[in-house]
This record gives C-alpha cells, sequence and structure tokens, in this order.
C-alpha cells in the first residue's frame, strides 16, 4: 500500500464520518453505529482481497485514551456554572453513581450465573458493562433542550469518572478492608490538589504565551497530566473535567487578585479556539476509534446463541436499572433519559485495561461488541419515538 493510498483511506473515513453525523442529526441513528458497520466492511473487503494490515488491536487503546480526554474535555468546555445549576449537578452525580453501583451488582450476577466464577472475578468483569458512554451520550443529547443536555452532559462525565475510579479500586484490591478505603481517599484528595493547581498553571500559561500556537499545546499538556496520572493508577479523568469547567468559567470569579493574574482581554476568544480544537480533535478520534473497533471485531461470533443471550441478558438488566431509578427514585419523564445510557469508547478501553489474569473468557469482545450496539440501537429507536411523539404533540 502506498504513501497515497494511505492518505486517501484515511481522508476518505473521515469524510465518511462527517456525513455520518450528518445523517445522525437527521435521523437519530448515532454514529457509532455507522462507524462500527463501516469498520466491520472494511474487515470483510480486506479479507476479500487479501490486504495485508497491522494490528489494529495494538492502537485501539491509544486511540480511545485520546478520545475519552478530549470527549469529556469539549464537554466539559460547554458547560457554564452558576448557583442554579447545583441541583442539576447534584442529582446527575447521584443518578451516575447509584446506576453504576446497581447495574455493576446486577451485571455481577448475571456473569456468575453464566460461568460459576468467583464473586470478584464476576464484578470487576461486569464493571466495564456498567459506565455511560460520554463519546456516545454528550453528542446524542445536542438537540435535546437545555437542562435536559446539561443533566446527560454531567450525568455521562460523573459516570466516567466514577466508573474509572471504581475499575481501578477493584483492581488494586482483590481484598476490600478499611485500609483500602483510607488509600482511595487519599488519592482522590491528592487528585483534587492535583486537579487545583494544574487548573491554576495553565490558565497562568495560556495568558503568558505570546505565540500564536497555544490551543495544541494546552491539548498536549492536559494529555500529559492524565497519562502521568493514569500511570500511577490514579483517577486522571477528574482532572480533565476540573480543568474544562474551570477554563470555561474562570472569567466569574470576580476576586481582583485573581482577575488581575488570571484574566486577559483576549481570555474568552482563546477558549473559544479551544473548545473548537478539542472538538475537532475528539470527532476524528472518535472516528478512527470507533472504526477500528468495529474492524477488530469478530463478527462470527455472534453466531453463539450463549453469547447473544448473555448480551440480551445484561441489555435488559441496563435497562431496567435505568427505568426503576428514573421510575421511583428522581421520578422524571422517561424519555428520552432511559435510552441514553450507551455503552461505548470507556467500555473498551476498560476492558482492555483489566489485566489478563483478570479476564473471563465467556466475557470478551464479542460480548462487548454485542452490549454497545445493542445500546446503541435502542438509543437510536428511543429518540426517534420522543422526536415523533414531540412532532405530534406540537401539531395537535
Amino acid at each position: 500500500m502506498t504513501t497515497y493510498t494511505t492518505l486517501i483511506i484515511l481522508s476518505g473515513l473521515v469524510i465518511f464520518s462527517y456525513l455520518f453525523d450528518l445523517i445522525a442529526g437527521k435521523t437519530k441513528i448515532p454514529s457509532v453505529i455507522l462507524l462500527l458497520m463501516l469498520g466491520i466492511a472494511i474487515h470483510f473487503a480486506v479479507d476479500y482481497f487479501g490486504v495485508k494490515m497491522i494490528n489494529f488491536k495494538v492502537i485501539l487503546p491509544t486511540l480511545g485514551t485520546l478520545g475519552l480526554i478530549l470527549i469529556v474535555f469539549e464537554g466539559a468546555l460547554e458547560l457554564r456554572y452558576n448557583n442554579d445549576k447545583n441541583a442539576i449537578i447534584k442529582k446527575a452525580f447521584f443518578s451516575a453513581f447509584t446506576i453504576l453501583l446497581v447495574s455493576a451488582f446486577a451485571i455481577t450476577f448475571i456473569i456468575r450465573y453464566l460461568t460459576g466464577q468467583s464473586f470478584y472475578l464476576c464484578f470487576v468483569n461486569a464493571i466495564p458493562y456498567c459506565v455511560v458512554s460520554s463519546a456516545v451520550a454528550i453528542p446524542s443529547a445536542s438537540n435535546l433542550g437545555k437542562n435536559k443536555k446539561e443533566f446527560i452532559i454531567y450525568e455521562s462525565s460523573f459516570s466516567d469518572i466514577l466508573t474509572v475510579v471504581l475499575f481501578n479500586f477493584i483492581v488494586r484490591n482483590q481484598q476490600i478492608d478499611v485500609v483500602s478505603f483510607i488509600k482511595l481517599g487519599a488519592e482522590l484528595t491528592g487528585i483534587i490538589i492535583a486537579a487545583i493547581i494544574s487548573c491554576l498553571l495553565l490558565l497562568y500559561l495560556i495568558g503568558r504565551l505570546t505565540h500564536h500556537i497555544k490551543s495544541f499545546l494546552i491539548i498536549a499538556l492536559l494529555i500529559l497530566v492524565y497519562s502521568v496520572g493514569q500511570s500511577f493508577h490514579l483517577s486522571a479523568l477528574i482532572i480533565v473535567l476540573a480543568l474544562g469547567l474551570f477554563l470555561n468559567n474562570a472569567n466569574q470569579i470576580s476576586f481582583p487578585w485573581f482577575r488581575k493574574l488570571f484574566i486577559y482581554p483576549t481570555f474568552q476568544h482563546d477558549i473559544k479556539q479551544l473548545f473548537q480544537l478539542s472538538a475537532e480533535s475528539a470527532f476524528l478520534m472518535r472516528t478512527f476509534f470507533f472504526i477500528v473497533f468495529g474492524y477488530t471485531m469478530d463478527i462470527y461470533e455472534l453466531q453463539d446463541v450463549t453469547l447473544l443471550l448473555t448480551g440480551g441478558a445484561i441489555l435488559v438488566s441496563i435497562y431496567l436499572v435505568r427505568f426503576l431509578y428514573i421510575k421511583f427514585v428522581s421520578k422524571t419523564d422517561l424519555m428520552p433519559e432511559l435510552v441514553i445510557v450507551p455503552r461505548g469508547l470507556i467500555s473498551v478501553l476498560l476492558y482492555y485495561n483489566l489485566p489478563d489474569n483478570l479476564k473471563i473468557p465467556q466475557v470478551g469482545t464479542g460480548l462487548l461488541f454485542i452490549v454497545v450496539l445493542g445500546t446503541s440501537l435502542i438509543l437510536s429507536l428511543g429518540l426517534f419515538a420522543t422526536r415523533r411523539n414531540l412532532n405530534q404533540n406540537l401539531q395537535d
């Protein structure tokens, strides 16, 4: 394959992804489904023509990590804080936390019933299936009302962070005791302090940079901080969310010393540029991640009836927990919040970060593919039905 052929293919994939986003906006079909199908189609084409390809599974975690950082950062840069948002933030946090734990236990019992493995192994393998993918949820909420959109952004971001915290905690502590929770508290305290320091340093740096290239440097530093934190098994996604929120709301801080030291004349313009660059970079990473994920799937695994039944049971548990929470705890409208619980990028990332000795063979990428595809299809149908009902009500 020549250099120009490679460039033609890569640029073509980006164009297809852009078209898929346009289709998603009109039809409510998540672009994730179309990207996965494109990846599968490419796999069939490569096999048919006998083209030699590299092992894309090697780069999948890297693409996913970059996509996760940029998507959470982009979502945080879109949020403006005021005292009126406290209720939404608390509601989103409690929703993400409660649904995560209940879903984890429900899916654990499903896996344990089917595999007969220990509770610990089943629980740690269940965690990747419990996280709401912000990579899919945030774009899906773009056409919702302001309050619903903000709730989905906060909830999916909290879900990402809480799931990563839980995953790291469980993987490192096969025996959980008081010391384990003390260590967790110390880690979270350290992360919060690191987040505050990082926010102030990066904001100070932005104001002092005179070079016309700023945004890429800030994103590179953000990725560096996240990677260093994760290499020590810290939940560095908190820093990403905190930095996005801080930068987008820094001009609301009224302390004279703060405004003098950190706020400069072109501040808002630079933040808009940073948001634009992070959004377009997130689009690029999301494109290649889901295409590669679809390409690496063994589609013939879907012929396994046991695998399909397991995936169906997990899907039922996901939506049953969501339904019960909305109905009896939050007591709000069921739609469209009921269906905006997609699994995606971070689910795949957590699975690939699971140590080999903790993986259950029956709970592999095939099952993950079924759950990711299933939640995306249900999301698509749910949003379509919601929009149709809304249009009918407006006509009536």
